[in-house]
């Protein structure tokens, strides 16, 4: 700003209003404000003498004053299940920026997989006001939520469904994607094929392994137990499931991993095997294409998942009333070489 327009600024305080600026520009409030709000019906040339008057005086349209004469405040809750997973990354920029094609500022939390996090972060959310949320659950029983929901805050789930109310929710197609994967390593003549996955109580981890188990049974093949491990994702547990399948009584020729972090521990118990084992894991990763073999895997579109889900929560959000609806995404299997090796029978 310059000097002169600085001193025309402190003639009129601190902040200047839509008022002054239509006393500077020689033209009526409603004018300014058609210029501030982008709406027609005002000539170029005034256009042009209200837009030097915003510049000369430093005036700042007072949104937090217009949101408020709304009920709203422009703001969403984002909670995640971790926010180090590179799933979630993409997921959480998309909603971020459906938020501010909206105007609408995204305030986002982790619940570490726990559902009493989830709730007491959902709870601080609403608390500030936030306008809607978008949540991953960790925990199913989002009865907690229906007073919120009733006072008006626009509340969509994505990556796993709701426990016992009725929302809006964005799915991938776990079950389908999971069968993919199974149905791959199949044709590529594995007979036993071991899976390890998330804890039981999650809905993917669930979907994935009746995905599993439906492309088994498609092609007659029987699932021994030993072949299936649930349970936390942590490495230590996942080496130990791993290494039990690979050298039980019936060692499978080929491993399918329930999700990025399994994948990831599973590459490394394979890269220290004498003998080449199939794999195919459920979520893509960065650098899953520069390994040796590069990881064949069932992509997610995180960010699809997002914008989706940020899409449904401002429909909501501008009064859109019907019954809430449940949006299932496709997965895609990209192959790259670890699935498509062949049984190894020693």
């Amino acid at each position: 700003m310059t000097d002169t327009a600085r001193g025309t600024a402190r003639r009129y305080g601190s902040r200047p209003t839509m008022k002054d600026v239509a006393s500077r520009a020689g033209v009526g409030l409603k004018t300014v404000s058609r210029v501030v709000n982008g709406e027609p019906g005002v000539t170029p040339d005034t256009e042009r003498r209200v837009q030097e008057a915003i510049t000369a005086l430093g005036f700042r349209r007072n949104d937090s004053a217009r949101i408020l004469r709304k009920g709203r405040t422009a703001s969403i809750g984002l909670v995640l299940e971790d926010l180090a997973d590179p799933f979630y990354g993409p997921l959480c920029r998309a909603v971020e920026e459906v938020a501010r094609s909206h105007g609408a500022l995204l305030i986002n939390g982790s619940s570490a997989e726990d559902p009493a996090r989830e709730q007491e972060l959902v709870l601080a959310l609403c608390a500030r006001r936030v306008d809607g949320l978008v949540v991953i659950p960790a925990g199913d029983d989002h009865r907690y939520l229906e007073p919120e929901i009733a006072a008006g805050v626009a509340t969509v789930f994505v990556d796993r469904p709701a426990g016992q109310v009725d929302a809006d929710v964005v799915l991938s197609d776990n079950f389908g994607g999971a069968q993919d994967a199974v149905a791959h390593l199949i044709a590529h003549g594995h007979r036993r094929i071991g899976f390890v996955g998330d804890q039981p109580r999650i809905h993917t981890a669930m979907e994935r392994l009746r995905g599993y188990r439906a492309a088994m049974a498609a092609a007659g093949l029987p699932v021994d137990e030993s072949w299936v491990s649930l349970g936390a994702t942590d490495p230590e547990r996942v080496r130990s499931a791993a290494t039990a399948m690979l050298d039980g009584p019936e060692p499978v020729t080929a491993l399918f991993a329930g999700n990025n972090r399994v994948t990831v521990t599973v590459v490394r118990v394979l890269g220290e095997r004498p003998q080449p084992v199939a794999l195919v894991g459920f979520d893509d990763f960065e650098l899953a294409d520069l390994v040796r073999p590069a990881i064949t895997v069932v992509a997610q579109d995180a960010a699809r998942l997002g914008r989706t889900a940020a899409g449904l929560l401002f429909r909501r959000l501008d009064g859109i009333a019907d019954p809430p609806r449940r949006v299932e995404l496709p997965t895609r299997l990209i192959a790259r070489g670890s699935g498509e090796i062949p049984p190894y029978e020693g």
